[in-house]
Parts: structure tokens; sequence; C-alpha cells
């Protein structure tokens, strides 16, 4: 308990999924929380969970791919709580196509701009306010597509391989001001928009040939990895990438 008392965080994608239970946990930890997504019913959910428990949250409307929007959360959150020390970069989409020439450009550049633009925009956004207040810890949310191509989805994994390299150049670019940024990369993890995939016949028969574990993670797994980078647990870790996929990538 405790481990992130005293933090402000923003978390990107929080109205589900890994968004969401990390921002429970954040809270849980000690952490405010800035919470923020596209998805306002949902967003206000997650938000009045963490009320409910006794949790301090903050809950923004943020199109993670637009630049004014996030100057629009940066300012709301240090306007209100004073500073930041945490930014969990997980927002991400993927749209599935059977074959590439089948997918219009307009969704190949729409994956790359929420799920890598969107990461570039954030870390640029808080960086200076970090470093004023003496460093942070920035986790973008990758995936084990950044190691190992998937079929149909050129965008997503073009975007999960870029955002390790993203992470890599920016843990570079602001080591000295203690500003630490880390990727990490999940492999098959059960949320409610993946469940359906995972439970058909198809995503069982691919977790049991690609997981030497044979299922898939949950969300508060990943969420904890997620923890320990926003933590000062890993105060010695920058530009590395933690792959949380139940063995998927031990090829």
């Amino acid at each position: 308990m405790n481990r992130l008392k005293n933090k402000v965080a923003i978390i990107t994608g929080g109205a589900s999924g890994i968004g969401a239970a990390t921002a429970n946990l954040f809270a849980a930890e000690g952490a405010t929380v800035v919470l923020t997504d596209i998805n306002e019913p949902k967003l206000k959910t997650v938000a009045d969970e963490i009320t409910a428990l006794g949790g301090t949250v903050l809950p923004l409307k943020h199109d993670v791919s637009a630049e004014e929007d996030w100057k629009t959360v940066v300012e709301a959150t240090v306007d209100t709580f004073g500073k930041i020390s945490i930014l969990f970069n997980n927002a991400g989409i993927t749209i599935r196509s059977a074959a590439w020439e089948d997918i219009p450009l307009t969704d190949f550049k729409k994956v790359v701009d929420v799920d890598l633009t969107s990461q570039f925009l954030g870390i640029r956004a808080v960086a200076a306010t970090m470093t004023k207040n003496g460093g942070g810890s920035i986790i973008n949310m990758s995936s084990t597509a950044g190691f190992i191509a998937t079929e149909a989805h050129p965008g997503y994994t073009a975007s999960k391989g870029g955002s390790r390299l993203l992470t890599k150049a920016a843990a570079r670019e602001y080591a000295k001001a203690k500003l630490r940024v880390n990727s990490i990369h999940p492999g098959f993890t059960r949320t409610e928009l993946t469940s359906p995939y995972l439970d058909s016949e198809q995503g069982q028969k691919a977790m049991l040939s690609n997981n030497p574990m044979g299922r898939a993670g949950e969300a508060i797994e990943i969420a904890t990895t997620v923890l320990f980078l926003a933590s000062d647990d890993s105060s010695f870790m920058t530009g590395t990438e933690l792959v949380v996929d139940g063995g998927q990538t031990c090829v």
C-alpha cells in the first residue's frame, strides 16, 4: 500500500480494460488519478468506482491523437493538483482487415495516430512539468506485436514496434532530467473488448498454439506491472521493455 503516495498520475484509455484496472490499483496505492478517455459514460463509471473506494480522481474527456486535448489535460492536471508524477500512455485501438489491399489509408493512419503519435504527444506534453518537479515516470503501452508481427494488423504492428523505440529515444532524451520512460508489452489479455475473441474457437486455438501458459492474462496482471514501472521500485530502470505475455515471445 501507498507505493504511489503523493503522486499524480495521468492514465489514458482509462474507461475500460487495462486502463481501468490500473486506475483502480493506482488509487489504492495512494495516487491521485487523472483518468482520460473519449468514452465519457464509461469514464464516469470508473471514476465513480474510485471515488466510492475513497480515491481522488479527475475524469477528463480526451482524444489522445489531438495535440490541443493534451494541452488541456496537462493544464487541468497542474491547475487542480499542482504537478504530474506519472503518465501511463495506455490508449490504443486496432482495426482489422483480411487483406492489406482492403485497408483504407484513413484506417491505417487512425491506428498510428491513436497508438503511436499519441505517445509522442503525451511525452512532449508532460515533459516540462515533470522536469520542473524533479522527474517522473512515463509508461508506454506497447504489445508483443512490438516484437512479433501479426497478420491483418499492419497499423497496429507498426505502431507497437514504433512505441518500443520511441520509448528508448525518450529515455535517452530525458534521463538527465530524471524522467524515466519504459514500455510494457502484454500478450493475450482478457478485457471486455478481447473476451469475445479469446472465448472463440479461433482465440482458444491461438492461445494454445502460441502461449506456453495456455491462458490469457488478466487486466490486473498487466496493471501490477505498470505499478512497478510507475513506482520508485523501478528507480534505476529507463528505456526498457517489460514483456507480460505468458511466454508468448519465448521463441
